[in-house]
């Protein structure tokens, strides 16, 4: 994949040459963005239509701290005990949704985003916020966040750019930590009869149609997977005693969803045929353990070279009222229909 080139007016905003700084609250057509306080941290931009809410953080990050309906509770998890902190030396979950390094790895994709983030409103509902680069390996941490006048669609903009003076290897990994006592649908692809002989049939008739990856914690056994004909489920369960697991999965389909207390989570990201993609092939990722879990996209490999940008995006949704019952089956078919469109 060749990386994303910026144009130069973008490449300069990239460098950090943004105003930086609170701004009044301004009504955007439909949407205000005002700076405000949140959970101990002085400084955060909050995104609103009336109908659904986001609260991006200026004091660490990039981050993505809550995300609700306007009536709603947030659907992600908050570590109480992280909030309102800065500046510390090792790297914090905090909760909310960030952005990742990967493969990963101890040092590289755990460097600490504990510090204060540049901010700009570049349009109507849309802001910009930048992570200077790291000292040590000079990637420079972008997210561009933008929310429908109307609606709860949001739209998520991940970007790196290689600030240092030599090319890597890395792919682009977006983790949203999800509130927990929900359940995770990802939807398979629809299915197709085996093709018989090979008088009537294609290449492609004999092809896989996806692929999985197992972590060494991963079982087949555990109670909170189902593994059902449309979908996958996996349910996070606060009293679980079997510690985390985790599953990749390369789905053309590109949309997950989780549903927690009558409101779906949908998650809208690419798939890139051809594409090299890390840890085996995947594209999506999910994990869980007692406090919470994680729904996690992937872009592909790209090598990228000093002072180029790689992008990736996702689109969000919020769906309120969404009746299911206790069962993974009956969780699937209520959700399903709002993940698939035709």
């Amino acid at each position: 994949m060749r990386p994303l080139r910026l144009t130069a007016g973008a490449l300069a905003t990239a460098a950090g040459l943004i105003a930086a700084g609170p701004v009044p609250a301004a009504a955007q057509e439909d949407v205000t963005v005002e700076i405000v306080e949140f959970r101990g941290w002085k400084n955060n931009v909050k995104l609103s239509n009336g109908e659904a809410e986001l609260i991006v953080t200026l004091d660490v990050g990039p981050r993505v701290i809550s995300y609700r309906l306007t009536d709603g509770e947030n659907v992600f998890k908050l570590y109480q005990d992280q909030l309102g902190g800065s500046g510390e030396s090792g790297w914090q979950i905090r909760g909310g949704h960030r952005l990742w390094v990967s493969p990963e790895d101890p040092a590289r994709t755990y460097v600490p985003d504990n510090g204060p983030v540049q901010y700009e409103q570049i349009g109507p509902g849309q802001v910009r916020v930048i992570l200077p680069p790291d000292p040590t390996f000079q990637f420079q941490k972008e997210m561009e966040i933008t929310l429908a006048p109307s609606g709860t669609e949001t739209t998520v903009i991940h970007r790196i750019r290689n600030a240092s003076r030599q090319p890597t290897e890395l792919a682009i990994w977006a983790l949203s930590v999800m509130a927990p006592g929900g359940i995770e649908v990802i939807p398979l692809p629809p299915k197709a009869p085996h093709p018989g002989g090979a008088e009537n049939a294609t290449a492609e008739m004999f092809a896989p149609q996806l692929g999985l990856t197992l972590w060494s914690y991963f079982d087949f056994q555990d109670p909170r997977w189902t593994f059902g004909t449309k979908a996958l489920t996996l349910r996070q369960d606060p009293q679980s005693d079997r510690g985390p697991t985790k599953l990749g999965i390369s789905t053309p389909l590109g949309v997950v969803g989780y549903l927690n207390d009558g409101t779906l989570f949908i998650k809208r990201f690419p798939y890139l045929s051809g594409r090299v993609y890390p840890d085996r092939g995947v594209n999506y990722e999910t994990f869980t353990n007692e406090d919470m879990l994680e729904l996690e996209t992937l872009g592909p490999l790209v090598r990228l070279g000093p002072g180029e940008v790689v992008e990736h995006v996702e689109r969000w949704e919020l769906v309120r009222d969404v009746e299911a019952g206790d069962g993974a089956e009956e969780t699937i078919e209520a959700v399903l229909p709002l993940l698939i469109r035709d």
